[in-house]
């Protein structure tokens, strides 16, 4: 897999849409390269200075892969609601992340020190899931939150949930990443 026409994939989806221009030949990477025709999920992560400036994906593979690392960096760019619409002047200096996705795997555990076992900081992502409300963080996230305890609670704080969540035993699946950077 070239991660380098990812990367360009990502860069010239923002591109398109910023300046309003066809930069993507989809017949003609779809044909060049046959892993972009795969259904596989990913996240797109935009950096400035080493900071978070957008970051959205799918969970799960219900697309080629070409297209969805198009929607989610035209996401990230423009529709992450945390974040203004990415700026022409900031697109000079954007750092591209992409995650691709294993398939999201259900944890069974019985305790929170049993979930404390089954999880594996640095390695898995995790996505928390109570009735409606549901949130993931990458795998990327050890890096800021490398506690278990505060990992899931801004998590459960992300899925609209209460701190100590985990005490209602929500459902927790967890899935790896591959990075292309």
């Amino acid at each position: 897999m070239s991660n380098s026409i990812l990367l360009k994939i990502a860069k010239d989806a923002i591109e398109e849409e910023l300046y309003n221009k066809s930069k993507i030949d989809r017949v003609d990477l779809e044909a060049s390269f046959d892993f972009l025709n795969e259904q596989r999920a990913c996240f797109v992560t935009l950096k400035l200075e080493d900071r978070l400036r957008g970051c959205i994906g799918s969970l799960l593979p219900d697309k080629k892969l070409i297209d969805d690392v198009i929607s989610n960096a035209q996401n990230a760019a423009f529709r992450d609601f945390r974040f203004q619409p990415l700026s022409k002047k900031e697109f000079e200096n954007v750092k591209i992340e992409i995650s691709l996705l294993t398939i999201p795997k259900m944890v069974i555990y019985d305790s929170i020190d049993e979930l404390k076992e089954k999880i594996r900081p640095n390695v898995d992502g995790v996505i928390l899931k109570q009735e409606q409300n549901k949130a993931t963080f990458l795998p990327q996230v050890w890096d800021e939150l490398p506690n278990f305890d505060e990992f899931f609670e801004n998590l459960s704080l992300k899925a609209g949930l209460d701190i100590d969540s985990l005490t209602h035993f929500p459902e927790i699946f967890t899935y790896q990443v591959e990075k292309v950077k």
